[in-house]
């Protein structure tokens, strides 16, 4: 396993994703664990931080004029350089209490299809935030060995980390990638699927809040009720008469926006699969497929990737914990 790390050893690692932001310090774990995105005051280049993390998650939806939500990352890439900056000082700040570094080691993990650019962009975020130096470590792998896929041995692996903003499928054999894929939707992709089906079917209008917590309710909703005509109720405004308003969406209507939103996913395993050399898809075969990320425990995913596969899905254990585990594990290896 120490394979993946540089010659100099980190510190700390990141795991900077869509929707949050985990920082985990050599010896102690994880040791911060917040919303990835910050409010910012002001406009263009003239901006100062007024609040990030769970302070600013709070204000999505609510904030004047003069504030706006910066969030760093979009469909797991970088799109905000200044936003992340001042997201992982925030982050680093809240983190490191005591103990100063000038520059800490980091490893930070990346999608494992980012761009050069991407990847770059990544690099210059964090040392100007007071890294380095920094090694890169793709999410997929930093997943698997989060839940406990012996990545080293000769023998394939197969995960789909479920993230915010972006899904990534990838085969392991020896401590390598031997096969990948990805699509850039995810657990956000979903909520604005799950917000346009509202907006269209009652011309009613959500949040990103009211939106997550529609996927949400409808997560716990299938986790332990069977029956279809099971309604969940969701605040925001009526387009008709403009005024705010709770209505009640059925169960059976978020069932196809999902079904259509894990489509895509499920298409993506079929396509690695159709690649992968014969022994490592025996190995697979043998061993089932793993999901990993938050956006694993999304209702239809596990049984729809099962019925177009005809392998063994299982998920992880805390899913959306595996690639901060497996930097944790690297860290203290």
């Amino acid at each position: 396993m120490t394979s993946f790390l540089p010659q100099r050893r980190p510190e700390i690692a990141i795991d900077f994703g869509t929707a949050n932001i985990r920082v985990l310090r050599r010896g102690d774990g994880l040791v911060f664990d917040e919303p990835s995105l910050c409010c910012v005051a002001g406009k263009h280049s003239m901006t100062s931080l007024f609040a990030a993390g769970r302070e600013a998650y709070a204000m999505i939806d609510r904030t004047p004029a003069a504030l706006r939500i910066a969030r760093p990352l979009c469909r797991g890439v970088l799109q905000d350089i200044d936003a992340a900056k001042r997201v992982l000082r925030y982050a680093l700040s809240k983190s490191t209490g005591r103990r100063r570094w000038r520059t800490p080691a980091a490893i930070i993990g990346v999608p494992a299809d980012a761009t050069q650019a991407e990847r770059g962009a990544m690099l210059t975020a964090a040392a100007d935030a007071g890294l380095g130096p920094i090694t890169l470590l793709t999410e997929p792998l930093a997943a698997a060995i989060g839940a406990g896929l012996a990545v080293d041995e000769p023998a394939g692996s197969m995960i789909v980390e479920c993230g915010a903003g972006t899904t990534e499928v990838a085969v392991f054999s020896l401590g390598g990638i031997c096969g990948t894929g990805s699509v850039r939707i995810g657990g956000d992709t979903l909520n604005r699927a799950l917000a346009d089906q509202v907006h269209l079917q009652h011309k009613f209008l959500i949040g990103d809040r009211s939106s997550e917590q529609l996927k949400l309710d409808y997560v716990a909703h299938k986790g332990s009720r069977s029956a279809q005509g099971d309604a969940i109720p969701v605040s925001g405004r009526c387009l008709r008469t403009g005024l705010p308003k709770t209505i009640a969406i059925k169960m059976a209507d978020l069932d196809r926006v999902v079904e259509k939103h894990v489509a895509q996913i499920v298409k993506v395993v079929r396509d690695v699969l159709g690649q992968t050399a014969p022994d490592l898809s025996q190995d697979i075969h043998d061993k089932g497929i793993l999901l990993t990320g938050g956006s694993a425990l999304v209702p239809l995913m596990r049984t729809m990737i099962a019925e177009a596969t005809g392998l063994e899905v299982m998920t992880a254990d805390e899913p959306a914990q595996c690639v901060a585990k497996g930097l944790e594990r690297l860290l203290d290896a």
